[in-house]
């Protein structure tokens, strides 16, 4: 051995071993907000020491506070502006909360209305109007937008952030059954590619059609690499700290299945024999509609004094709907931004007690704990649009009881037996994410001293 080489110890060649993404934020951070609750001062304080990192905060655990917190520490240090990009509407809800945590932030449409440095928050659609050498960082709200990079949006939120020293991507928990998703997050804030990560960790799985899963050895490495640019949470204690105040209210689930006509579009037969095809399923949704849409109305001319909120898959359900309630207020697609986000922020206000749109529309990062009824006059075979519109209402600060009706005609047993299927598998692996990120963030902080209680004796042949 060279006189000046240093023997490693066992415990850094382990280390040496494990690949972590590089902290390129700050070393020492200021003084955060005392509205922040723990779980989110140690998400702020992480994100700003990583400087490019990702939020993974389940509903109601306050990512907008997450979010404007991070943002206005990097104004602050940089004294530039930050871009935050949100869906349709939830901007106004955003600068309501800036309000409230007495942080600088402002709505804009386009660039013309940009004046200082402070927090500037628009829409995802208008991107294409804004020069990325104007702001230090870049903030993605309900950031699954990045889900497909083979999207027009997607490839724009990539390059509008390439390089950035500051990127935050935020959403609720990502798809766990789908870590994709994770490897495309890690590609925006630049931790590692997604190819790469699922070459290092992952496995092509031919028994589920090529789906890939975690290597049974790569588990732990691989929830130690996430650690390192990300924070996912679904209740404080998966931090360490206590989930006091973030109790979930009780959520019921009540499926309305409706007689329908059998003999109706048989094509020659006795009955319908409807099967799982996107044409079948699109010409069953059509033959069921009006009386689905009877019994959805049926529940809300019940409880007059109620707000709901009615989810529809599409523009002909909408529209048996709507004319059962002629007092609804829609959403719909073809609408103008202007218009989608007006009538959203109206129904956020209180000022529309009926409201109809799709869960692609409104689905995503909207506050709504001030209505606990909500309904669906169908379903598709996505469960994660399923889950995301019922987490409007059934989210921590809900006062109430949630109440969820379902409308399926009985020929459309197949999507609610798919949809609870992939619930318990989103369970299950949510389970095992947040169990597998407690582990080590907790183990890696909580350091305990050694300290030997066994005495060491000698053999007795060596006396």
């Amino acid at each position: 051995m060279q006189q000046n080489e240093r023997i490693v110890t066992y415990d850094e060649f382990l280390k040496g071993k494990e690949v972590k993404a590089p902290l390129r934020g700050m070393d020492d951070v200021p003084s955060l907000g005392n509205h922040l609750f723990p779980h989110q001062l140690d998400t702020v304080d992480f994100l700003l020491r990583a400087g490019r990192g990702a939020a993974f905060l389940d509903t109601g655990m306050g990512k907008t506070a997450v979010e404007l917190e991070y943002g206005r520490v990097v104004v602050e240090e940089t004294n530039r502006p930050v871009l935050m990009l949100a869906p349709l509407a939830v901007g106004k809800q955003h600068k309501r909360e800036a309000e409230r945590f007495g942080v600088d932030g402002k709505v804009i449409r386009d660039p013309s209305e940009m004046d200082g440095a402070r927090i500037y928050i628009t829409n995802y659609e208008r991107i294409h109007l804004f020069d990325r050498e104007s702001f230090s960082g870049l903030i993605l709200d309900e950031s699954i937008v990045v889900k497909s990079f083979t999207g027009k949006t997607s490839r724009a939120l990539i390059e509008f952030g390439e390089n950035m020293q500051w990127k935050l991507a935020a959403t609720a928990t990502p798809a766990p059954n789908d870590h994709m998703e994770l490897g495309q997050h890690s590609q925006f804030v630049g931790a590692m590619t997604s190819s790469e990560m699922l070459s290092r960790w992952f496995i092509a799985d031919q028994t589920e059609m090529g789906r890939y899963r975690l290597k049974r050895h790569g588990i732990k490495p691989f929830w130690s690499w996430v650690a390192s640019w990300a924070r996912c949470v679904g209740k404080p204690s998966d931090l360490g700290y206590s989930d006091d105040g973030f109790d979930l209210p009780p959520l019921e689930i009540i499926k309305h299945v409706v007689e329908t006509d059998m003999t109706q579009g048989a094509d020659g037969m006795l009955f319908r024999i409807p099967d799982c095809s996107a044409t079948s399923i699109h010409k069953e949704k059509r033959i069921t509609s009006g009386v689905r849409a009877d019994k959805i109305a049926e529940l809300v001319n019940a409880e007059p004094d109620e707000d709901w909120m009615i989810w529809v898959e599409t523009d002909y359900d909408a529209d048996s709907i709507m004319a059962r309630l002629p007092e609804a207020v829609e959403v719909r697609g073809t609408m103008t931004p202007e218009m989608k986000e007006e009538r959203l922020d109206a129904f956020t206000r209180g000022e529309i007690r009926v409201l109809v749109s799709k869960p692609s529309i409104a689905g995503f990062g909207l506050n709504w704990q001030h209505c606990a009824r909500t309904a669906f006059v169908g379903l598709s075979f996505s469960y994660e649009m399923f889950y995301q519109a019922i987490r409007r209402f059934w989210r921590f600060g809900q006062k109430r009881p949630v109440m969820c009706h379902i409308a399926l005609a009985e020929t459309e047993t197949a999507i609610w037996n798919t949809i609870q299927r992939k619930k318990e598998d989103h369970e299950r692996m949510k389970v095992e994410m947040f169990e597998a990120m407690r582990r080590e963030v907790i183990t890696k902080t909580v350091k305990n001293a050694y300290e030997g209680q066994m005495i060491a004796k000698l053999p007795a042949w060596l006396n």
